[in-house]
């Protein structure tokens, strides 16, 4: 595959715990003083490497069925949530519980223990909420259906 140009991202920590109601976050003490302020708000963007799927047959994957999905239909990966795609990157709003130095206690978060984070964000009503959104029915089916 080619690329336009080639980046670097930096690792500012990792998922240390994960699964049921709250998951926690560490940063590493040399992004620590990055959090300053951020137990103000409520949410917040967390991005994350799905490290699971950093490999060649997975970087490139073009075409998906989405998997939490019970329908059937193939989609391009950009048009899904699939963690296998060029670049392995997740995006998560989380509730944030609390903050303890360097660990963010969260809720809502879709990473996986051991998920390197590549970045922090605080949601903001006035730029991150959208209203008005169109959603194809296969996207918004649960799959408990």
């Amino acid at each position: 595959m080619k690329s336009v140009g080639k980046g670097e991202v930096y690792f500012i920590g990792v998922v240390e715990k994960a699964g049921g109601d709250e998951a926690k976050i560490r940063i590493f003490p040399e992004f620590c003083s990055g959090l300053k302020g951020v137990e103000e708000f409520s949410h917040l963007i967390v991005l994350y490497w799905f490290h699971l799927r950093d490999n060649e047959a997975n970087r490139r994957t073009l075409l998906v069925f989405p998997r939490r999905r019970m329908v059937n239909v193939e989609k391009g990966v950009f048009a899904s949530r699939s963690p296998s795609r060029p670049n392995p990157i997740g995006l998560c709003v989380v509730e944030l519980v609390k903050r303890e130095n360097c660990t963010l206690t969260v809720k809502g978060l879709d990473a996986v223990e051991g998920s390197p984070i590549i970045d922090v964000k605080p949601y903001i009503t006035s730029v991150d909420f959208v209203e008005n959104v169109r959603v194809p029915d296969w996207a918004t089916r649960d799959t408990e259906q």
